[in-house]
């Protein structure tokens, strides 16, 4: 047997030939009608992609010793518990803590206690903005080789709540003091953050996603663009996307956000790659049936892998309605665990990449968010187009139009507008309430507000209990 190539004798196929054998097929159905749909970002998707559908620029190849994170999401209300509940799911499997800060008095020491900050990145989510607990944190850590990843965002902040944490010039000062801090500590600290999660849970397609947290991080760029260009190979900020259930656009997402931050980084001469965490979307996750979350869950930390984010931090199932508790954090985390050891995702985070479809969903994607993005830049950038309420006025149209597709049947969530479950009772489940919350308060700007798409329907439901 000889070792010549077993298809050589076979011609290439056109793009051109596939298309005009599906025509025939047809039967005289129109192609395009039958055929091809257009997604929410408006990118139309054609039933076959070709060699010639993607361009010799390929996106961007991912280095080889990327591999990926196992998160566990913390809330440290009691720096002792949350301490033991850290080592505990160390021990079972997680790689990375996402702690969430609710207090400035906060005991680093207690809290880190036994934790091997050398070999686990921690991911802190403060819910305040004080340089002298970060002080205190530096202080206690010391200079050794610990990871940690602050997430201080206050443009964030304020386009979550619709207000600065203080007011811009006190924000201002406050974060400049962190950085300062930081750069003048040896430790490897990642400060800045961009939450995009935000706007795909109210709402946002994937487009929009992509160009505002472009926009988002270029407001910091544009102002901490020196010790970001001296950050070396330490991720200069770190980017936490929400993840839904369109499983290879979810992929190009990832992929075309890597690459637009490689674009726009390169023209500050900063060489690293941002650190993205992911995490499942809320905005699909059920309060009827929520077992089927976990099946979403599953999907969307498959698409987070081979769109090669950095760091998942799973969702627990019952999160919408139930408080922490140690069986949901534990499926959430094994869930990661069989991906990685069992299903081999530890090695496939590659498999994405020359796929025609997903090359050309990344490119096609990457083009629109750019598009996007100069127009913001054009209009003022990011901070100035959220204070005008540019931002959330696209993103509740694009909300409105997703939400008229849950209503009519056309997406499908399966055991909450489709094969519903008569028998399911959820009134006396309730340990969270698990719909919006709205208070009057006064705003500095419009907050940018989550919201499940099956909220109405599932009051309903409830009600007739």
């Amino acid at each position: 047997m000889t070792n010549s190539n077993l298809f050589e004798e076979f011609s290439a196929v056109t793009s051109k030939q596939w298309k005009q054998k599906i025509q025939y097929d047809l039967k005289g159905a129109d192609y395009n009608d039958a055929l091809v749909w257009e997604s929410l970002e408006g990118i139309r998707v054609k039933p076959f992609y070709h060699a010639g559908d993607v361009t010799k620029n390929i996106s961007f190849r991912l280095p080889q010793d990327h591999h990926w994170q196992i998160g566990q999401a913390l809330y440290a209300q009691n720096a002792g518990l949350t301490n033991q509940k850290a080592l505990d799911a160390i021990h079972k499997g997680a790689t990375s803590l996402m702690i969430e800060i609710p207090e400035s008095d906060i005991d680093w020491g207690i809290l880190f206690r036994d934790v091997p900050l050398e070999k686990i990145p921690v991911h802190l989510h403060f819910k305040f903005l004080e340089a002298n607990a970060i002080k205190r944190l530096l202080d206690q850590i010391g200079s050794g080789t610990a990871q940690l990843f602050l997430n201080i965002d206050s443009i964030g902040h304020l386009a979550s709540s619709g207000n600065w944490h203080m007011n811009l010039d006190k924000d201002h000062k406050v974060l400049q003091a962190i950085t300062t801090l930081c750069e003048n500590h040896n430790t490897n600290i990642t400060v800045l953050g961009v939450d995009i999660a935000w706007h795909q849970n109210a709402g946002a397609n994937m487009v929009q996603q992509l160009a505002y947290a472009l926009a988002h991080a270029n407001e910091y760029l544009n102002h901490f663009q020196h010790s970001m260009a001296n950050s070396g190979t330490k991720a200069p900020i770190a980017i936490k996307v929400a993840v839904g259930s369109n499983y290879f656009f979810e992929i190009a997402k990832i992929r075309a956000l890597r690459w637009l931050w490689c674009s726009l980084a390169d023209r500050y001469g900063i060489m690293a790659h941002c650190h993205i965490l992911a995490i499942p979307s809320t905005r699909n996750k059920t309060l009827y049936d929520y077992n089927v979350n976990m099946l979403r869950t599953t999907s969307e930390c498959m698409s987070a892998i081979l769109g090669g984010a950095d760091t998942i931090c799973n969702l627990p199932y019952d999160a919408i309605y139930h408080k922490a508790n140690e069986f949901g954090d534990r499926i959430a985390r094994n869930q990661l665990l069989l991906l990685k050891e069992e299903s081999y995702f530890n090695e496939a985070f590659k498999a994405s990449e020359g796929a025609y479809y997903i090359e050309s969903l990344t490119q096609q994607m990457a083009q629109k968010a750019l598009a996007l993005f100069k127009q913001i830049e054009t209009g003022g950038g990011f901070l100035s187009q959220l204070k005008k309420g540019g931002i959330q006025k696209k993103i509740k149209e694009s909300a409105a139009k997703e939400q008229h597709l849950f209503d009519t049947g056309q997406l499908v969530l399966l055991g909450t507008n489709k094969f519903q479950n008569d028998n399911d009772r959820m009134k006396h489940e309730l340990q969270l309430y698990p719909f919006v919350k709205t208070s009057k308060r006064k705003t500095l700007v419009e907050p940018i507000i989550p919201r499940r798409l099956s909220e109405k329907l599932e009051q309903k439901r409830l009600d007739d209990e």
